[in-house]
């Protein structure tokens, strides 16, 4: 038996892999890009990343890789056979069988998947912001929306694994065109790929003017990061901004809350660095867009533990499980 294990949470922006101990003590850490490198055959770029990460991380602790068990945390429908049935962002590892590949490239029979919002419910129900509570969703907010259910403490899975693809919910009927398709995902409004798009609207909208002037009047060199950071000093155009990203995520929990009947929900993901901004706005707004909301017990809306590790942590939770 193992004491330490390797989680790594791929992303469609990057990858990030920690080396933790049984009781959850972070030992070592590695975030790299994820590539999109169309030519090779699926997930075989990102499965050389991956063994990177690995390797380095071993290196450092003076472990073998081959030894060290190994948890994936990915994007997208995970089937329970662990293919990598479609990644919206993360196309090019679509249909990818990434555990096993990682798995021949390492040597290592301990290499286990799942979906990696899935892997930060269990980190935040296991030691985190869910710890004790039997029934929550686990909100990521990245390049996407991903989203784990926690039902009687049990993770929900669903028939074929696919279960918590929340960020693909439609909010906006025939609204922004999304990767996996469709148009008006939730994660086209509320995610930091979503804050990405209504930045770039907003500053060719001419609704960000102050920060189109800073960045030397070319409103295509706006950021999103520019607007968290300009929100943080007060500008109201940025604040402005955020809180529609607020309500757009109020919304999305409104759906959740009418079907599940949950109340608890726990926030993650990357963009979860700004919620001192966003997360207020969204509790504001959610008394008005849940169904009866006066008639429930009370929904709480929290900031995940571990934050952008939730997934990572997860991810070691899952390989020390298989292993």
């Amino acid at each position: 038996m193992s004491d330490v294990a390797i989680g790594v949470d791929v992303g469609g922006t990057k990858a990030l892999a920690l080396m933790v101990a049984r009781d959850g003590r972070v030992l070592g850490e590695m975030k790299s890009q994820t590539p999109h490198d169309e030519g090779f055959g699926a997930g075989e770029a990102t499965t050389k990343v991956l063994v990177e990460q690995v390797n380095e991380l071993c290196e450092r602790q003076g472990l073998v890789p081959a030894q060290v068990p190994v948890g994936l945390g990915l994007p997208g429908m995970m089937r329970r056979d662990g293919h990598l049935a479609f990644a919206p962002n993360l196309q090019t590892a679509s249909g990818a069988d990434l555990g096993a590949q990682l798995s021949e490239a390492l040597r290592n029979s301990s290499v286990f998947s799942e979906n990696d919002a899935n892997c930060a419910a269990l980190a935040e129900h296991e030691w985190g912001a869910g710890r004790g509570i039997g029934d929550f969703v686990m909100v990521t907010l990245g390049t996407g929306i991903g989203g784990g259910v926690i039902a009687d403490g049990q993770l929900v899975r669903g028939r074929s694994g696919f279960a918590g693809e929340i960020g693909h919910m439609v909010v906006q009927a025939r609204g922004a065109a999304c990767p996996c398709g469709g148009h008006g995902c939730w994660e086209r409004y509320a995610s930091g790929g979503g804050l990405h798009r209504m930045t770039r609207e907003a500053a060719l909208d001419g609704r960000l003017a102050t920060l189109v002037d800073r960045s030397g009047g070319d409103p295509r060199h706006v950021r999103a990061e520019d607007v968290t950071a300009a929100a943080a000093e007060g500008l109201v155009e940025a604040v402005t901004l955020l809180r529609e990203v607020g309500w757009w995520l109020a919304l999305g929990l409104a759906n959740l809350a009418a079907i599940l009947d949950c109340g608890h929900f726990v926030i993650g993901g990357g963009l979860s660095s700004a919620s001192e901004l966003v997360l207020p706005a969204a509790r504001e707004y959610l008394v008005d867009l849940v169904e009866g909301y006066d008639t429930r017990p009370t929904i709480t809306v929290t900031t995940s533990m571990f934050g952008p590790r939730s997934g990572a942590m997860g991810a070691t939770l899952v390989a020390f499980e298989g292993a």
